[in-house]
């Protein structure tokens, strides 16, 4: 993995660190400061490719040389260069498992490492892991909203690039959804995924009819076709000459309740109960609820824009503060003060309570060594020396985790608007040494 997938300051405050001589291990932990509006919680996800940056990251030569050439670099020592040439990652990691529920200012991972290695790695982190969070927590509030029918991603389209558009379609997969029309995150991750066919294909023929006849054709045993080139409902009567063997019909566009109805009586009424409604077209979870509100008959939801990009909240404020930094084998903690901008230092956990039901009644986050009398601990470590610990689990087990999450989460918590807040609070250890800390700052400036 490249050293330069990077911001220009990770590398002069690296240099900057490297020819001051300051190579103390510290700790960075990311976090989201403030969550998205009608959010009240996030699905995390982005760690497997967090995890293997860390493992894979180095400088080549033309990478180096080019950093070389760089004006801001023109004084640089040399022995930075050097140093660049042998970089890799020999840091810890600790972080909470793909799928895993997290709010606000709750540690999501933690990086202890030699102070130029935390830092060069910041911007990579961030981009990672605040991009997937934010779409397997877009995903989760669509799949909730189809109340038990499946939601497929479609957006590879609609992405800010196809690299966007494959670890949408993974972070989505997490969030629930039953599979992508992306093909290569099929492939790399093993998502199952779907397909229909366009309006162009059924517009290359002469008839309707015949562009019909010529797919099922082909694919007999998995063809869904798509209804509303022309006129829907005189299409799903032509739909029914194929019989319950026809796997689906697609609605892309108009009132999508009212057609589903029609289209559901005219599939029931040729015996293919069985033939199920796909919907489409700029969905959100907004919308799937009212269609279902108002009686719609869609057995499945293709959702591709709204999704794959969140539009409603495309960004996930994420960010990455140092909390300590080790001084001949003394923990100094660290923490900001402007502010709106304040953070917490000292290394965490958080500890999440459940009541009877299974339900989660509240986190909270305590200083990395203290034990709390109930909850448990969310926060693994999975790197230690620059290697991953363990195998971690694969995307079905991060899907059926963040489902199983989601499912011990109260609903006033998954509301769409509105939402409550769920109750995070911060033990009274971790509190005096923030005051503490403060105290000592104050009294230094």
């Amino acid at each position: 993995m490249s050293g330069l997938a990077t911001d220009l300051y990770q590398l002069t405050m690296a240099a900057a660190y490297y020819l001051n001589g300051r190579f103390e291990r510290s700790s960075f932990e990311l976090f989201v400061r403030k969550l998205p509006p009608q959010r009240s919680y996030l699905v995390a996800a982005g760690l497997e490719q967090a995890l293997e940056y860390l493992t894979e990251l180095s400088f080549s030569d033309e990478e180096i040389n080019y950093l070389r050439g760089l004006p801001v670099f023109r004084n640089v020592d040399e022995g930075f260069f050097e140093y660049l040439k042998g970089f890799r990652f020999t840091g810890e990691v600790w972080a909470v498992p793909e799928g895993t529920v997290v709010f606000a200012g709750e540690p999501i991972l933690r990086v202890t490492a030699p102070l130029i290695e935390a830092q060069i790695v910041e911007t990579y982190l961030l981009a990672t892991i605040n991009f997937q969070t934010l779409i397997a927590s877009k995903a989760a509030r669509v799949v909730e909203s189809a109340r038990g029918r499946g939601v497929i991603e479609f957006g590879a389209r609609r992405c800010h690039g196809f690299g966007a558009a494959i670890y949408a379609a993974r972070a989505a997969y997490i969030g629930g959804c039953v599979g992508t029309s992306n093909v290569e995150a099929g492939r790399m991750f093993d998502i199952p995924v779907f397909g229909t066919a366009a309006h162009s294909f059924t517009m290359a023929f002469d008839r309707e009819e015949e562009a019909f006849d010529a797919y099922f054709k082909v694919f007999p045993e998995s063809t869904t076709l798509l209804l509303d080139t022309y006129d829907t409902i005189e299409a799903a009567h032509t739909a029914t000459k194929y019989g319950p063997q026809l796997r689906g019909v697609r609605l892309d566009s108009e009132d999508l309740t009212e057609l589903s109805k029609g289209v559901r009586t005219i599939l029931d009424k040729a015996g293919m109960q069985n033939t199920k409604i796909l919907a489409s077209g700029d969905l959100d979870e907004f919308k799937i609820s009212k269609m279902l509100d108002d009686g719609a008959r869609i057995d499945l939801f293709g959702v591709g824009t709204e999704l794959s990009t969140s539009r409603d909240a495309p960004a996930l404020g994420g960010v990455y503060k140092l909390v300590d930094v080790e001084f001949d084998g003394r923990i100094e903690p660290r923490m900001k003060l402007s502010k709106d901008k304040a953070t917490y230092p000292c290394r965490k956990q958080v500890w999440r309570k459940a009541g009877e039901n299974g339900f989660f009644t509240g986190d909270t986050i305590a200083l990395q060594d203290e034990t709390m009398k109930t909850g448990i601990p969310l926060l693994v470590r999975v790197m230690e020396d620059g290697r991953e610990l363990f195998e971690g689990p694969d995307l079905n087990q991060m899907r059926r985790h963040a489902s199983d999450q989601l499912l011990k989460l109260p609903s006033g918590f998954r509301r769409f608007e509105s939402p409550d807040n769920f109750p995070v609070k911060y033990s009274q250890e971790l509190e005096k040494k923030r005051l503490d800390l403060m105290r000592e700052i104050a009294a230094d400036h």
